[in-house]
């Protein structure tokens, strides 16, 4: 992902040079965008002394300012970790965090307060790239390593702290893992301090990011933080086929833009009556079969004539379950049902007017007509130029008799 005014190349941002630091800190994930930025607090107000820091593929936490420290989006800073420090990019200040904070259930008066210490030195940032760079090849010793070992995991990906003391290894699992013996050949490798860290397959796939069906990127990796179970029931409720290779997202379950619409199909479903109420017509038990939401349609059948369906309104479903609730029976649904045949062909109009769009075009000419003319007045010439030869050869014979003849007569 990148801003308006720069390109990428291999996953980081090219053009405007600002590797992933830019103004609008669209390059990175899960942002928000600070409309604040602009507005100067009132007077007296001091402003709010907590920051969000960004780490590896949108992990964020909040830290506060006690060294009353200028600090800016997209500014580098070294924050307080369990042992030793971490490297991240600032990228939310002032009164937006409180917001944040406040959605995400974060105390500032709570007792595990995080410290921002200072603004990272070159040192720092030189020893977090290098820590950086090591996280990929790491990542494939390690998966072979659980290979090898035969336990039932994917490794996803590894991060490195900032001062690379220590090294997270985030996996995924369907059931649990006894990984002792992996963090044993873990440490005699890579020489460093190890943790494991399970994570589901949504928080998965927001780590790794990538592009849905939709043609756009995952949503998970975007912008959506709150990750809400979705049921086979929500496809039900919007008439989807349930085709698992369909609603399945790049994590494997269910897609979360299925929970999207649904509020609004659950009120639209409101006025329909429920699909398991039978209507009851002198003329036989009619069965639901069909429901379209948009239209406000309803399909019903006669039991044992499944293959004739009778289409009526809503209301004229709700009509007749009143009526059966009375104890008493409509003739048949042919008298509401709809006409079946719908004019499907579509009217064009000519919304140009009488004009041609090709009126400035200029005419083709059709080749096939140039070569028959071409081939005919060839085939005129040659008829021609054998009908003056053939008339110069009668010209030469009569020539040649008319002494003949004279001769002939003198005789």
């Amino acid at each position: 992902m990148a801003c308006a005014s720069c390109s990428t190349k291999d996953g980081s941002p090219k053009g405007c040079k600002n590797n992933g630091t830019c103004g609008t800190d669209s390059c990175n994930k899960l942002t928000v965008f600070d409309w604040l930025a602009n507005m100067s607090l009132p007077n007296g107000e001091k402003p709010f002394d907590w920051v969000e820091v960004r780490y590896k593929n949108g992990r964020k936490h909040y830290y506060k300012n006690t060294e009353n420290l200028t600090l800016s989006i997209g500014d580098i800073v070294a924050t307080q970790a369990q042992a030793g420090h971490d490297i991240g990019m600032v990228t939310l200040t002032g009164e937006l965090v409180r917001v944040q904070m406040k959605r995400k259930n974060i105390s500032p008066e709570g007792e595990d307060i995080l410290k921002i210490y200072r603004k990272a030195s070159q040192k720092d940032i030189d020893i977090w790239q290098k820590s950086r760079d090591r996280e990929e090849a790491m990542k494939v010793k390690a998966r072979q390593f659980a290979i090898d070992l035969r336990l039932q995991m994917k490794i996803s990906d590894i991060e490195f702290q900032g001062d690379g003391s220590k090294a997270t290894f985030y996996y995924t699992a369907e059931e649990r893992v006894d990984f002792r013996e992996l963090i044993k050949v873990f440490a005699r490798e890579f020489r460093t301090r190890i943790e494991m860290r399970q994570v589901g397959f949504r928080q998965e796939a927001s780590r790794l990011g990538g592009i849905g069906s939709c043609g756009r990127e995952l949503c998970c990796s975007t912008w959506l933080t709150d990750f809400r179970s979705v049921s086979t029931s929500a496809a039900r409720y919007q008439q989807l086929s349930l085709n698992p290779q369909k609603l399945a997202g790049q994590c494997g379950k269910l897609k979360c833009c299925l929970n999207y619409e649904l509020d609004t199909y659950l009120d639209a479903l409101k006025e329909f009556p429920k699909t398991d109420i039978k209507l009851q017509t002198e003329k036989g038990t009619a069965v639901c079969q069909k429901t379209d939401i948009f239209k406000g349609h309803m399909w019903y059948a006669y039991e044992g004539e499944w293959m004739n369906w009778h289409k009526i309104t809503v209301q004229q479903a709700n009509e007749i379950i009143e009526i059966n609730k009375q104890n008493k029976k409509v003739v048949s649904l042919e008298e509401y049902a709809l006409d079946l045949a719908e004019d499907t062909k579509a009217a064009f109009e000519n919304v140009v007017g009488q004009d041609s769009l090709t009126r400035f075009d200029s005419p083709k000419r059709n080749k096939k007509r140039r070569n028959n003319r071409r081939r005919g007045n060839q085939g005129n010439k040659k008829q021609a130029s054998n009908n003056n030869n053939s008339n110069k050869n009668k010209r030469r014979r009569n020539n040649k008799r008319q002494p003949q003849n004279a001769k002939n007569n003198q005789k």
